[in-house]
């Protein structure tokens, strides 16, 4: 069910989700304040977060889990979670930018696609409850992580390949909506998707990141707007979550231009593996 623009969503005591063994690990948190402690832990998160989404992706696999951990129901954990993408892409975009390494006619093609594809994802993610989301959430992360293992990424060494003409083009285009319908219901590990997608067509890793940035900043911002107008975001833990992902972003940008192709696809590689393992495992 959608919510309404005023209804301010609430949160659950992370304890309740627990039993009682596991509750006793919580217990560390009540030395210091709660308003000390999750702020931390939301930009420490955020710092790593925005760091891998501007290398490889998965971020979100962090973030989210954490956001419903501190007691935000899901479907409010997946909205608040964009504004954080969102804040991490513009630093990601401004870095990427300046840079002049952001393939021009590779965001044409994509953008509009993409932006369809996002509102009809938002307004599924709006509309569905919480134990639905969760079921669908589980369901497509371990498969999209049996895929990763079963289709590993292979990108090319470098290069600055340009849109196909023809009926490619939309198969493309028809790719990109998937994209966006994908990123607009759950975003967590479009990341990896979309690198694959742009090594299938001969862009090598950095340039995908630096069409990735802004393509996802624009369709993220769509999505803030769909989710707030139902009153689905959480502005405090999605902000403190934001200020890390700013300058984690920042930070891949700099690391993947200072390193190159080669140490991208290393990390890129290790944080498929690591976060694949963490998904058929939970």
């Amino acid at each position: 069910m959608g919510r309404s623009p005023g209804e301010v969503p609430c949160r659950v005591d992370a304890r309740a989700r627990l039993g009682e063994d596991d509750a006793a690990l919580l217990t560390w948190s009540l030395v210091l304040p709660q308003e000390f402690v999750t702020p931390l832990l939301l930009l420490g998160a955020g710092l790593l977060a925005g760091t891998l989404n501007s290398i490889a992706g998965g971020g979100s696999l962090l973030t989210l889990p954490l956001l419903i951990f501190i007691g935000l129901p899901p479907t409010i954990a997946n909205a608040t979670n964009r504004i954080a993408i969102l804040i991490g892409g513009m630093g990601a975009t401004t870095s990427f930018y300046r840079r002049s390494l952001i393939p021009g006619a590779w965001l044409k093609l994509a953008m509009p696609p993409a932006l369809v594809g996002t509102a009809l994802g938002t307004w599924g993610a709006v509309r569905i409850g919480d134990v639905a989301f969760e079921r669908v959430l589980a369901v497509v992360l371990v498969t999209a992580a049996a895929w990763i293992i079963w289709r590993p990424l292979k990108p090319p060494e470098g290069g600055e390949a340009l849109p196909p003409s023809g009926p490619k083009r939309w198969l493309l285009r028809g790719a990109f909506f998937g994209v966006g319908l994908y990123s607009g219901f759950i975003q967590a590990g479009i990341g990896f998707l979309f690198l694959a997608l742009m090594a299938s067509n001969g862009v090598d890793l950095v340039r995908g990141n630096a069409l990735k940035a802004p393509l996802i900043m624009a369709f993220t911002a769509l999505s803030v707007i769909l989710f707030a107008m139902n009153g689905m975001l959480d502005w405090v833990a999605g902000l403190n979550l934001a200020a890390g992902q700013f300058f984690g972003a920042k930070l891949g940008v700099h690391l993947q231009v200072l390193k190159g192709q080669a140490w991208v696809r290393n990390v890129l590689t290790a944080a498929i593996v690591v976060f694949a393992i963490r998904l058929l495992v939970a």
